[in-house]
């Protein structure tokens, strides 16, 4: 049986991604891209790095859950999901299921390795693809990187521009506005690394996530059509996207939806985003400009006379990071970074241009605006 390799590596970390399921390893693939450098590689040239390997097969992940539920357990919740999980100290290995997405896992932090193990094919892609950015989080952060919450873009003169703000203050609108409309390369949709460098500097890295995109924004980016036509032909967005916002889609209904005071968005995979919408992506950046925006209805867009500075609350943290809490052992340290890391960034970003901006919702009229501000 052939054995599918997919090799990852951004600033330094690498980690593979294994699989005799090629659709695993092309998951992996589209999911990274250029983004973290995702390369297929042959499995005997792996010699270094840590390793995911990720099978798909029924009666392996029975005795995988059997060894763990007749264990003692604990119960926490991972990705949504009921995760039990066991571990063993004295080989140094953990063992985890999740019964409701039929997912098995080990992981031996010590020597590099996790097996992933499960019965659906689009299941066991998604959670490597998961577990592999958190292999390689983990290797960022020992090195020094902290991840803030912020989506970034990149001009032409490699300058990267951050955008922060609680949620729903208007980040993945500010990057996408500029590079739809002004060729601007994308960096990141939500959350970035940050370190700094040999030159008193700040450089910044991708962190690979699907983007979520409301349906006003995506038809006032003018790529709703664009999506319902690639959906009517056979394509798919990731899977995390709510039935009711494929449903509206495929209809052409523009409006707006929401469950529980929260938007459904459409949820776009990274590749899709230069294939579909021909906006490319950067790989890494050097942060020039802060802008902090929020968004009111029928305003035209201008810079306000307000002083807003980065806070520790702009970046991640192990309790922001509550969706997938460490329990395999591969961060090993807070989600974040570390504290000196995250001051000394503060420190340095400090010195560059803060623009607190007031947006409408004009994305052409945003667009605009912010390339004129920031001198794009």
């Amino acid at each position: 049986m052939t054995t599918h390799a997919v090799r990852l590596d951004v600033a330094g970390a690498t980690a593979t991604v294994l699989s005799t399921d090629k659709a695993v390893t092309d998951w992996t693939d589209r999911y990274f891209g250029q983004w973290w450098n995702a390369t297929e590689v042959k499995p005997e040239s792996i010699c270094t790095g840590p390793v995911v390997i990720a099978s798909v097969n029924r009666d392996r992940y029975d005795d995988a859950a059997l060894a763990v539920t007749q264990a003692p357990n604990t119960s926490t919740e991972y990705a949504k999901a009921q995760l039990l999980v066991t571990r063993d100290v004295s080989e140094g290995v953990i063992r985890a299921v999740c019964p409701e997405q039929q997912l098995a896992y080990r992981s031996e932090p010590g020597r590099g390795q996790l097996h992933i193990i499960g019965c659906d094919t689009e299941a066991v892609a998604t959670a490597t693809a998961r577990l592999a950015r958190e292999v390689v989080r983990g290797i960022l952060l020992r090195d020094g990187w902290s991840v803030l919450h912020a989506s970034a873009v990149v001009d032409h003169d490699g300058r990267t521009l951050l955008t922060l703000g609680d949620k729903g203050a208007g980040k993945t609108s500010t990057a996408l506005a500029l590079a739809a409309m002004h060729g601007l390369r994308l960096l990141a949709n939500d959350r970035v690394f940050v370190r700094p460098d040999e030159d008193d500097c700040v450089d910044v890295l991708p962190w690979p996530s699907a983007a979520a995109i409301g349906l006003g924004l995506l038809e006032a980016l003018n790529w709703f059509e664009v999506v319902r036509e690639r959906l009517r032909g056979g394509e798919q967005l990731h899977p995390t996207q709510h039935e009711r916002v494929t449903a509206a889609l495929l209809a052409g209904d523009r409006t707006p939806l929401w469950a529980k005071n929260k938007e459904l968005k459409t949820q776009v995979f990274p590749d899709q985003f230069e294939r579909w919408f021909s906006v490319p992506l950067a790989a890494g950046g050097e942060a020039a400009a802060l802008i902090f925006p929020h968004v009111e209805a029928g305003t035209a867009p201008a810079e306000e006379n307000a002083v807003r500075t980065l806070e520790q609350g702009d970046f991640m943290s192990g309790e922001t990071e509550d969706r997938y809490p460490d329990v395999f052992g591969l961060v090993g340290m807070d989600g974040g970074g570390s504290d000196r890391a995250r001051q000394e960034v503060t420190r340095r970003l400090a010195a560059l241009p803060h623009h607190v901006v007031v947006l409408g919702h004009d994305v052409t009229a945003n667009a605009d605006f912010l390339a004129k501000l920031v001198g794009v």
